[in-house]
């Protein structure tokens, strides 16, 4: 498999450039894809099967029937994955492949993690022997103009990642993702739909303290890539449903007077006991946001495949034709 990395080059600036920006700001916060170290990455599997974490089980499950429908006209061409971590949805639509069938294939992992999307890729080699792959190491929202034209596309953006970016950043990310959209090219998304408050706060407040650990490993990225010296200890998870802004909220909260060198940056960062670090945003969608935030990038919605209960989505779509689809 031929591996393409964008990252290496620009990692060390884009972080110190984050971080910075973060970590002086009056809500301090890390953007949440520093989270994804190889250490991270193997925490967020885990996460994935816990009981409380209801989105992976449920879109898979939406994936496993809505799959026929999704590659019946997919004959050929590239699936391009956005923000590819583990493998197992992928797998449920190459399931649909026939063997002989697969060379026609070339699937297209992105993401920000080379560790991640080497394991991952090695894996599906061993049991699709007949795919074509191509692993893109990149940051989806800066680098989709990297992605290959030429062939027809499926792309796929699973987990609603999109959630963790903001109003103004998601509808960026959904324009930059109609315009890499050529004739006949396909954006499968998957969408966690807004739900009463104690299921979505159990779900990121597991009982076995996963996710608290995923949390604050964010802090041994810093460590390691910036230089600095967080102590995890002085830190304590919490995750919180914001009903006005109708999205989970992460934060690492600092249960002692914290004082941090960040020596990469010449930085001192410090925080009060109490205050915290915002670390990610999860938001949550109803159909009628995810139609307004496809018809402002310029997007069609052509299938929605949902769970009995309407607890996640995922919704097919397309670039609009010339003149609809963008006020």
């Amino acid at each position: 498999m031929e591996t393409i990395n964008y990252v290496n080059t620009t990692y060390h600036d884009d972080i110190k450039e984050d971080v910075l920006s973060g970590l002086t700001a009056s809500q301090k916060f890390i953007p949440s894809k520093y989270f994804y170290d190889a250490r991270g990455s193997v925490l967020f599997e885990k996460i994935c099967c816990l009981p409380e974490y209801y989105p992976t089980r449920t879109e898979l499950s939406i994936l496993r029937d809505a799959a026929p429908s999704i590659m019946h006209y997919f004959p050929d061409g590239d699936i391009v994955e956005l923000g590819a971590g583990a493998n197992w949805k992928i797998r449920t639509l190459l399931d649909i492949v026939p063997k002989n069938k697969l060379s026609n294939i070339r699937y297209i992992p992105v993401d920000v993690s080379e560790a991640a999307l080497e394991a991952s890729t090695e894996e599906l080699l061993r049991i699709y022997p007949g795919l074509n792959m191509l692993g893109i190491v990149a940051d989806f929202t800066r680098h989709m103009e990297m992605i290959p034209c030429g062939r027809e596309k499926l792309f796929v953006f699973f987990g609603s990642t999109l959630g963790n970016f903001n109003e103004d950043a998601g509808d960026l990310f959904l324009k930059s993702v109609a315009g890499s959209l050529g004739e006949g090219d396909r954006f499968l998304l998957g969408i966690d739909m807004l739900k009463p408050r104690d299921i979505l706060e159990r779900a990121y407040n597991d009982s076995s303290g996963i996710t608290a650990e995923f949390n604050k490993n964010i802090l041994n990225v810093l460590n390691r890539a910036l230089e600095a010296d967080f102590d995890l200890d002085h830190f304590d998870h919490r995750a919180v449903f914001n009903m006005e802004k109708e999205r989970m909220e992460m934060y690492l909260q600092a249960n002692v007077d914290v004082v941090a060198e960040i020596s990469s940056l010449g930085l001192t960062v410090k925080l009060e006991e109490g205050e915290s670090i915002l670390t990610e945003v999860c938001r949550k969608f109803t159909k009628g946001s995810v139609d307004r935030m496809a018809f402002n990038a310029g997007l069609n919605v052509t299938k929605w495949f949902s769970d009995p209960k309407g607890w996640f989505s995922l919704v097919e779509m397309e670039r609009c034709n010339e003149g609809r689809g963008q006020r």
